[in-house]
């Protein structure tokens, strides 16, 4: 069986470059593309990529959900999918309480039982478009009892919606596992290891709570991946991941999947460099033992072979980076191709 095969943008990618990246992805093979919402809007991206591409799929990865309400997530998501032929695919996820309160201006509140309201939320208003069912909504964090037909959409199609969660703590895990779609990994949670033993674990345990299977559940593997078409092509990757492991194992919020491995000092360490502003000193904290257990790496003729024997158990949802320079693409598509056989 092969793998749903997605890709990601950079958060800096400018919206006007956004459609000749998500036409290059589709042109490649990709099952899916994921954009980010950090520098940009997270349903501008991709309104522009969808309306850029016929058949690939496009997911928010991920929406920053609590400072909107979920009314206006509902109809900015319900037209992406109009708009698209239902290609779009809904990612939430709650920010830390610093960015929700000073970048944001918005109260902060217990996020998994306000994330299990705003899903349950976005449900109910999805069916009341859909159905015309009237909407009564009424949890701890959120209330909604009025939809005139002026204000209601028209129903979809295919209403098929997914809505999937972003999420490393162990209880927003769970609320995955219990009620979303799908769960998108952090690069750093990623480890084989972490997978079966920890967020397998956490996953089934908010599915018993749910009593639901998760046979159709997407797990999607946000992999940090060191591979391209050449030996130096792949060492230049692995360096671009050890400082990027770096920066994300200094907060504290990642350790678990350090102190699985007995390397929850390297946390510790990196945190402190961060505060005494050392930044050229804290890729040397993750060594290459680090860098071979978090990062799967090959070249094009290794690198199948590689996710397979770490992922092909486990998901059949994973992420691969499109080449830095489009003279691979060609290649690049080949290795997609055979992921996806």
């Amino acid at each position: 069986m092969g793998f749903q095969v997605y890709c990601g943008t950079s958060q800096r990618t400018p919206l006007s470059q956004l459609d000749a990246h998500a036409r290059r992805a589709e042109a490649l093979g990709y099952d899916g593309l994921n954009v980010p919402e950090a520098v940009h809007d997270g349903f501008l991206a991709a309104s522009v990529a969808l309306q850029a591409t016929q058949r690939i799929h496009v997911a928010t990865s991920v929406t920053v959900a609590f400072p909107r309400s979920p009314m206006a997530v509902a109809i900015a998501a319900w037209d992406l999918a109009e708009l698209s032929g239902s290609r779009f695919e809904l990612g939430l996820g709650s920010q830390v309480k610093g960015n929700i309160e000073g970048r944001y201006g918005t109260p902060w509140t217990p996020p998994v039982q306000r994330m299990r309201d705003y899903v349950g939320a976005l449900r109910a208003i999805f069916d009341t478009f859909q159905t015309g069912t009237k909407l009564a909504f009424e949890s701890e964090n959120y209330s909604f009892s009025r939809m005139q037909p002026f204000f209601c959409p028209e129903p979809l199609a295919d209403p098929t919606l997914p809505i999937g969660l972003g999420g490393v703590g162990p209880k927003m895990t769970e609320l995955a596992g219990e009620l979303a779609d799908g769960l998108t990994t952090h690069p750093t949670n990623t480890a084989p290891r972490y997978l079966r033993d920890v967020l397998g674990a956490r996953l089934n345990a908010g599915a018993e709570r749910g009593q639901r299977s998760l046979a159709e559940f997407r797990l999607l593997v946000g992999c940090r991946v060191a591979t391209g078409p050449t030996e130096a092509a792949v060492a230049r990757e692995r360096e671009a991941a050890r400082r990027t492991l770096a920066f994300l194992y200094s907060t504290p919020a990642y350790w678990k999947s350090l102190e699985i491995f007995g390397w929850e000092d390297r946390g510790v360490a990196l945190r402190a460099l961060t505060r005494e502003e050392k930044w050229d000193e804290m890729a040397g904290l993750v060594d290459d033992e680090m860098l071979d257990t978090f990062v799967p790496q090959g070249t094009y003729d290794e690198i199948v072979e590689v996710l397979q024997d770490w992922y092909g158990d486990l998901t059949s949802w994973i992420t691969f980076p499109l080449p830095p320079d489009p003279v691979d693409d060609v290649a690049a598509a080949a290795v997609i191709e055979r992921l996806r056989a």
